[in-house]
């Protein structure tokens, strides 16, 4: 087996699980605390990072990730002292992505110029709505005044802001996305993330859902609508997409994010972080625990990780296709036969390329903009033997 993390970069995640308030719509890890030893993190983070480092030696590391979680609650001397560890402990790249996540309130706006000396380059705002009735809807606790003036503030301190907008909202209509897709794009510098709002089992949305109390959410029509007015739109403002949910002006696409979807290795550090890591020719899966406190202490005797799981070929090759159809660019085919030992079937790959959703060109295989509309129905399809 290659060592798979070279063609895809490597990469360090950072998770912060701390948020002033909990999203109905978040089935992330983050917990709200009042009382944060901040110290105590930082602390952890340094211990976990040089048991990382020793790992991972002599690895060149192409990005590194604040998220969470709301890191923009860090203090930024806390990120300073993380980001001067990260550079002391691996060689890095000359264009080191340094990407911290923030939310827009007006306290995490006054941090700019202070993540921006502690070394970060990159800001990446969860702003989700752009208009007040739906920020409250999905449980923001800034409204549109605050995340427009934060933004301005984020993008004088910064040469790369990128934000996330969430569509497909409770009586959200095509028209509205239009209206408030084109406000977006024009305030945009060169990156820009839209999800389309997914209920997800174990949030506050998904118990509203179950009992029938979440109302006016589009129907499978009109989602299609709303990612393709998305796709065309983006693309007139020059932002077209570079993978399902994420667009980008040309040499702007999230650094990090691609070493995923590149299946490049990467190593997670914080309570609920996952990884990717390539030791001693084997693949890796890597999960810290979860509970902020539980791995707050065991950061002392660095068991903060539930037992690994090597990736057998056939998962790594699962992983590899799931991630990198993701990308417009599409995967290599011969790097998947590499990993799984056999070719993906021919016959498949040829009857979906005569219905439009794929083409196949020079062993690179790619979703088009039509298959990108089913893209889990053509996964399904060809992972199944």
């Amino acid at each position: 087996m290659t060592d798979d993390w070279q063609n895809g970069g490597f990469g360090l995640y950072i998770h912060w699980p701390f948020c002033e308030a909990k999203c109905p719509y978040c089935d992330f890890n983050s917990h709200v605390s009042r009382n944060i030893d901040q110290h105590a993190w930082r602390d952890a983070y340094l211990r976990e990072l040089e048991r990382g480092a020793a790992e991972t030696k002599g690895r060149v590391l192409n990005a590194v990730f604040f998220g969470g979680g709301t890191p923009s609650l860090m203090d930024p001397e806390i990120v300073a002292d993380v980001i001067d560890a990260i550079r002391k402990l691996w060689p890095t790249a000359n264009d080191l992505e340094i990407t911290l996540e923030a939310n827009p309130g007006s306290v995490e706006a006054g941090r700019f110029n202070g993540f921006n000396q502690a070394g970060i380059n990159r800001i990446s705002m969860g702003i989700q709505a752009l208009n007040d009735p739906d920020l409250k809807r999905l449980g923001r606790i800034h409204n549109t005044s605050e995340a427009l003036t934060a933004f301005e503030i984020a993008r004088t301190a910064f040469d790369r802001v990128s934000f996330d907008l969430i569509y497909g909202r409770q009586n959200q209509s095509l028209s509205d996305w239009r209206l408030e897709l084109k406000q977006a794009l024009s305030l945009a510098i060169d990156h820009i993330s839209l999800y389309q709002l997914t209920i997800e089992q174990g949030t506050a949305f998904g118990d509203r859902y179950s009992i029938g109390k979440l109302r006016g959410l589009p129907d499978d029509d009109l989602s299609a609508d709303m990612y393709a007015v998305t796709q065309e739109i983006c693309d007139q403002f020059g932002m077209s997409s570079y993978e399902v949910s994420n667009h980008a002006r040309d040499g702007a696409q999230s650094r990090h994010n691609l070493i995923y979807w590149r299946y490049g290795d990467y190593l997670g550090i914080g309570p609920g972080a996952h990884g990717r890591l390539t030791l001693n020719r084997q693949r890796q899966a890597t999960e810290c625990y979860s509970n902020p406190q539980r791995w707050l202490d065991a950061s002392h005797t660095g068991l903060t990780e539930r037992p690994r799981e090597i990736l057998s070929s056939d998962d790594q090759a699962s992983e590899f296709l799931m991630m990198g159809l993701r990308l417009k660019e599409g995967i290599d085919l011969q790097r998947y036969e590499s990993l799984a030992g056999r070719s993906l079937s021919t016959k498949k790959i040829t009857q979906m390329e005569d219905i439009g959703m794929i083409s196949c060109e020079s062993a690179n295989l790619q979703v088009t903009a039509k298959g990108f509309m089913v893209l889990n129905a053509i996964l399904a399809e060809l992972l199944t033997d």
